[in-house]
């Protein structure tokens, strides 16, 4: 409220200065915004840095003072009071953790910093979440221990099924999923930014033998039952952190060959080498391993005029044992039991003929894994690219695999994987070994999946939500006198209107206020859901630790009331002020915004609405973007559907000066449009929408989104979750 009511003064005062504006006349609200549009004109560690960076490691939450009214966190440096942003604040929630004042655990540490990042996020509201459901899991009543094993946020049914045994005369089950499966499984994030839910289902069942795993509960523990032998956690001089490693002796791949610890570290070397950079097309984030950035990262063969072919951070140090190294700045990570995770992955399936060695000083691969072709390209480039990628039951065969099922084969014509057990797979942290003979994972359509379960064409609908769907399926298992059954959880993740915030009207945190405030986000989770789910008001599940700890702290969220009113005044206070030919806005139409000829970058030149009725107009000095939101939705999707009415066609949207176009389409072709590059194939190279409709979930035992809010540009395009760049993290270096 308190920079509201700032926004507003500062509005009335253009207003007063300029009276009934002419076309020239025209002045644009100051936005601090207006920061982060002109960031290209400037050199990132030179010009300006992020606020993290340049304070943040010297920092404790007992520095940190907030305000009462908005809830914000402040800290000042040498007189200066900095505002703290996202990428400050996800930074410090997992690398800044050391008890400080009142704070007397790192629990509650990070829970403080979680907190603050909530709050922000809250404000910023970089995607609007519009329901929270509960999910139901529908299964045959062949399937059996679903009920003594269930499913649960962190444990879906690729994870549970491990427990479980099928009474089918095929010794089956078959899931779906209406995520496509890409048959990308033996690396499904090869790559990509965002691999599909069903590609890392698959992985998760073929890739195993894990050091450190995840709980059913959502914590990390090393798996001291079947994998390690011993493990070690070393401080050194430095500061740096060391994990020294022993497996087991009796680990076998699917073939029955031994699994040794090169197995372990191979992939990993490989994959932070140029080498795998060329394959992915993409750069392996590798920063947290000691010795990677600007060493091993840069070392191209044994002509390398740059980089050493020894990565320290990674050691060798017998058949059987092996150790991970990270820097001091990584040492204090709150989930630092994950340095200490890998997975067990045919050295030989990504080093190919070459050999893993270690002569004392650290890990390195030996020349011939560097060999280029006639035209300068890495031999092994391609390889490890076939291998991620080539969908073929030979390439599938090529290589072992280490999880407790294998893949067999899979038909790209129907998007159905067909997955055996592995008889040498010895068990997970809790000992369990499979049951079920065959997994057969099949792309669904949510319509008709209730008439292909019916049918036997499904033995498992996971993840059931909205409210026609769960009464179908609620009636259908009372009904079916014991032939299916089900089971239920709160979901940790909700359905959302995201938005490319760096992009069209949706880059300012007004407009995305606005839209929270017209929808009525309440009424749309009821109908949504048929009263199963509620709403929240930012990323959290209200069951996690964290989110309890905040809200016994006094975390103060705006939960946006649905208020055209409230909506306007926003809109106002930003400067969304001005018609198309630069004359005042006086309730009619569509709001226009000023933004200076030197800050607006070429795509928002040319943003304009889909069918080009409306578009962004240069008049004098400034440029004026309308109020237009080009909305890709999803389809067939209930969620879309009903958004047809509870966005687009919002009254209060409409009485907002707002306008929005919308496109319907598949998902693939809904993400490079969010990317805004052809990920998938299907970008046409222009910018066109910037909201767009799907779902996120909480899952995941780590909740960190360090990187995820970055300013800096070298990591922007591949990290940024929401593409926003808040202002309150850019700190100039000449201030």
């Amino acid at each position: 409220m308190k920079k509201l009511m700032a926004m507003l003064v500062a509005l009335l005062m253009v207003f007063s200065m300029v009276g009934f504006a002419s076309a020239d006349e025209i002045k644009p609200v100051e936005s601090p915004e207006f920061t982060t549009m002109t960031l290209g004109q400037y050199e990132y560690g030179k010009d300006y840095t992020s606020l993290y960076e340049k304070y943040g490691k010297d920092i404790t939450i007992a520095d940190v003072t907030e305000d009462e009214e908005t809830g914000f966190g402040y800290i000042t440096v040498d007189g200066k009071e900095y505002e703290l942003g996202l990428d400050f604040l996800t930074m410090a929630m997992v690398y800044n953790t050391t008890p400080a004042g009142e704070y007397e655990t790192e629990e509650d540490v990070y829970a403080a910093w979680w907190r603050l990042y909530i709050t922000r996020w809250n404000y910023l509201m970089p995607e609007v979440p519009l329901y929270s459901n509960e999910y139901y899991d529908l299964y045959n009543a062949e399937i059996k221990g679903v009920q003594d094993h269930p499913t649960n946020p962190f444990w879906n049914p690729a994870r549970a099924l491990i427990d479980w045994s099928s009474e089918k005369a095929d010794d089956s089950i078959i899931l779906g999923s209406s995520t496509e499966l890409s048959g990308q499984f033996r690396a499904p994030s090869f790559g990509k930014s965002s691999p599909g839910s069903s590609d890392n289902d698959i992985g998760f069942l073929t890739s195993g033998l894990s050091t450190v795993t995840t709980t059913k509960e959502g914590g990390f523990v090393w798996d001291e039952k079947t994998v390690v032998d011993k493990h070690e956690e070393t401080i050194n001089e430095d500061g740096s952190l060391t994990y020294t490693i022993k497996i087991k002796e009796d680990l076998k791949f699917s073939d029955g060959s031994a699994v040794t610890a090169k197995d372990y570290i191979a992939a990993t070397v490989a994959s932070l080498t140029p080498v795998y950079t060329e394959a992915a097309s993409r750069e392996t984030n590798g920063q947290t391993i000691l010795g990677w950035k600007g060493a091993f990262q840069k070392y191209t063969g044994p002509d390398s005029a740059e980089g050493t072919k020894e990565l320290s951070g990674i050691r060798l140090l017998d058949d059987y044992t092996f150790s991970v190294t990270v820097p001091a700045d990584y040492a204090n990570w709150f989930y630092k039991i994950e340095y200490g995770a890998f997975d067990a992955q045919p050295a030989a399936a990504y080093i190919g003929a070459a050999e893993l060695k270690d002569d004392g000083n650290g890990c390195y691969l030996t020349d011939d894994f560097y060999a280029k072709d006639a035209d300068g390209h890495y031999i092994q480039a391609a390889n490890i690219k076939k291998l991620c990628t080539d969908t073929s039951d030979e390439n599938y065969a090529a290589y072992p695999w280490s999880g407790a099922y294998v893949v067999k084969s899979f038909d790209n014509t129907d998007s159905t994987a067909t997955l055996v057990k592995n008889e040498y797979y010895k068990g997970n942290y809790e000992g369990a070994t499979p049951h079920i003979g065959t997994i057969i994972y099949k792309k669904v359509v949510s319509a008709t999946q209730i008439e292909d379960f019916k049918a036997g064409g499904l033995d498992v609908i996971a993840a059931i939500t909205g409210g026609a769907d769960t009464d179908n399926a609620l009636k259908l298992a009372d009904e079916s006198e014991g032939k299916y059954v089900y089971s239920h959880y709160s979901r940790a993740g909700y359905g959302k209107l995201g938005f490319r915030c760096d992009y069209g009207p949706a880059q300012f945190h007004s407009v995305r206020q606005a839209i929270a405030f017209c929808m009525d986000r309440a009424q749309f989770a009821k109908d949504f859901t048929g009263g199963y789910g509620g709403v929240v008001d930012g990323p959290y599940y209200k069951g996690s630790w964290m989110y309890k700890a905040a809200v016994e702290q006094g975390m103060m969220l705006d939960s946006y009331a649905t208020s055209a009113d409230s909506a306007i005044a926003v809109l106002e206070a930003d400067g969304w002020v001005w018609n198309a030919d630069g004359t005042p806005y006086a309730g009619e139409g569509i709001r226009y915004k000023a933004i200076p000829a030197d800050k607006i970058n070429d795509n928002d030149k040319n943003y304009k609405s889909v069918d080009g009725a409306y578009k962004t107009e240069q008049v004098g000095d400034v440029y004026l973007m309308p109020l237009v939101i080009n909305w890709f939705g999803t389809t067939p999707n209930e969620f879309t559907d009903l958004l047809q009415t509870g966005f687009r066609e919002n009254d209060n949207v409409k009485k907002a000066g707002m306008l929005v176009y919308n496109q319907l389409g598949d998902f693939g072709p809904m993400l490079d449009e969010l990317y805004q590059q052809a990920a998938y194939g299907f970008y046409a190279g222009t910018p066109m929408y910037c909201a767009f409709n799907f779902a996120t979930g909480f899952n995941s035992a780590a909740y960190d989104y360090s990187w995820n809010m970055t300013i800096d540009p070298s990591m922007y395009d591949d990290y940024s979750l929401y593409y926003i760049k808040d202002y309150a993290d850019v700190c100039w270096l000449n201030d």
